[in-house]
């Protein structure tokens, strides 16, 4: 099978948004009136982002995932899609596999495949992904304030705490692994959520490299600091229940495992009671986990309002 079949028969479909779709030099896109584009990009590597045993429609649900969870943290409606795959082979089955998982989260999300590349080398799935946003409405890293506070939605720590079973470093009952290896082979973007989102949360990003990390980003953005209670983070993690975690292990898993693709966000005290509101609306459970201070610095606080040593660091490919 050559490329052009390989790509008309799993990835090439009638254009419905697109002015223009698969099948030129370049896609055309026409951004809905009073709107603004949104575009992020993410690669996974074999090795780096995923093992080579993993199931390919996973992992083409994943492959959209990630870059979707980016456009949750904006606020974004997604759009439209560019995909860039290199291949060892032409494998069928892992070709019709990993499509169904792609196209599947895809139609589900309204977000349609226009354009990419294919070529032969090491696996590498690379997507760049567009969505919408009303002018001047999209949520920035930049605009948390002294006072707001601190939330994250859903579940974190599950997704490394299957990694860490990968890896042979801890031992899980099988139904403890297998949820946890849902959460870090098929992360739900958090796309309604983060649409809700626009008009109340004043800064937010996505989680994927460890919760202590991205907050730091909106820390750094925003220029200011932030005060989080270790307590309220006992509860974030969804295997929790089902076995006994150690309690360095869960903290670490928590604070700085990544590849959770949740939101991170802040919001004044007074819209609390919406952010609740808005949550529940979108089936997606949020947690209050601290405040934004005027301390430039990122506290842990102890139960007892003590600050604990922070001695966590989040994922970093060039560290």
């Amino acid at each position: 099978m050559g490329e052009f079949e390989l790509i008309d028969r799993y990835f090439k479909r009638a254009a419905r948004q697109a002015d223009v779709g698969i099948g030129d030099d370049c896609a055309i896109w026409t951004p809905s009136p009073g709107h603004q584009l949104a575009i992020s990009a993410d690669m996974l590597v074999e090795g780096r982002h995923f093992l080579s045993t993993v199931n390919p429609r996973d992992l083409g649900h994943k492959a959209l995932a990630v870059n979707l969870s980016d456009l949750a943290a904006c606020g974004a409606t997604p759009c439209a899609f560019l995909l860039s795959l290199s291949l060892p082979r032409v494998d069928e089955d892992w070709l019709s596999g990993f499509s169904e998982g792609l196209f599947a989260l895809a139609d589900a999300q309204g977000c349609e495949l226009i354009g990419g590349d294919t070529t032969q080398g090491p696996l590498n799935v690379s997507i760049t992904v567009m969505g919408e946003v009303p002018a001047h409405q999209a949520i920035l890293r930049s605009g948390a304030q002294v006072g707001d506070d601190i939330y994250v939605s859903g579940h974190l720590g599950d997704a490394c705490l299957a990694l860490e079973a990968f890896r042979g470093s801890v031992s899980l009952p099988q139904n403890v692994f297998e949820l946890a290896r849902s959460r870090l082979e098929r992360p739900e973007p958090r796309t309604a959520l983060g649409i809700a989102l626009r008009s109340v949360a004043s800064a937010m990003a996505d989680i994927s490299d460890g919760l202590l990390g991205d907050l730091g980003h909106i820390l750094k953005a925003s220029r200011v600091g932030a005060a989080v209670d270790m307590a309220a983070l006992h509860c974030l993690m969804l295997t929790r229940d089902a076995w006994s975690c150690p309690q360095d292990l869960l903290q670490r898993c928590v604070l700085s495992g990544g590849d959770d693709y949740e939101l991170v966000f802040t919001a004044h005290p007074d819209h609390q009671q919406q952010v609740l509101t808005l949550s529940e609306a979108c089936g997606t459970p949020v947690t209050r986990i601290g405040r934004i201070t005027a301390d430039p610095h990122l506290l842990l606080l102890s139960e007892d309002g003590g600050v604990l040593p922070n001695t966590f660091t989040s994922f970093d490919h060039f560290a």
